[in-house]
């Protein structure tokens, strides 16, 4: 049977609770719209554990025989997000001392898959700058590695990070360096700066930007 955690939310404005009148609240349960406080919905003997710790967290609510979710309304991203979860005390000193047994293994483990991560990364880098370079065998070495590590940065969302990006797609390899041209060849990010429209300045400096590409594709 699926289980359906409780939601515990932390109001931007604090409230009082519509059973006892107790408040303002940190943490609250919404009941047919009305606000309850956690001692009247019985979970008031549940302690926060803040998000942060996966492992941690997994001990925690696999112990916790009643646990809940807490969130929060991100107001600039219209949603609600994790804050974390309120679980039986006992099960987070459970927790807590099974994370202290075995901090180290976890440790060895998370550098290991850092390692795998950064070689992966690297992979990815050194291919990107082997394309641009058959596609442009003119364009500098250094200008190559300077785009491939660039648009190929972990966490940037950039081409390099696309799908179309890790898959070499030719169109996604030539946006890459086109955009690298237009930021560090031509006039445009100056004209952004003294307020002229993005489109507008992009047209402007098309004609430059073609130009390199035009050199650097030349053999």
């Amino acid at each position: 049977m699926d289980l359906v955690a409780p939601v515990v939310v932390e109001p931007l404005k604090r409230r009082r609770c519509s059973e006892c009148r107790q408040g303002p609240l940190e943490r609250v349960i919404v009941e047919f719209n009305a606000f309850v406080c956690l001692d009247c919905a019985d979970l008031g003997h549940l302690v926060f554990l803040r998000r942060g710790d996966t492992a941690l967290t997994r001990r925690a609510r696999e112990g916790s025989a009643l646990w809940a979710v807490v969130v929060r309304h991100n107001r600039r991203r219209t949603r609600y997000e994790r804050q974390g979860l309120l679980v039986e005390e006992s099960a987070l000193r459970r927790a807590e001392a099974a994370c202290l047994a075995d901090a180290e293994a976890r440790a060895r483990r998370r550098a290991r898959d850092a390692e795998r991560r950064a070689g992966r990364d690297a992979e990815i880098t050194a291919a990107l700058e082997a394309e641009i370079l058959r596609l442009f065998p003119s364009c500098p070495s250094d200008r190559a590695a300077e785009i491939a590590g660039h648009a190929s940065a972990k966490g940037s969302g950039r081409v390099g990070r696309t799908a179309a990006g890790r898959s070499l797609d030719r169109g996604a390899v030539t946006a890459a360096v086109r955009a690298a041209v237009r930021h560090v060849d031509t006039e445009y990010d100056r004209l952004l700066m003294t307020g002229v429209p993005r489109h507008q300045a992009r047209t402007r400096v098309a004609p430059a930007i073609e130009a390199v590409l035009r050199a650097w594709r030349t053999d």
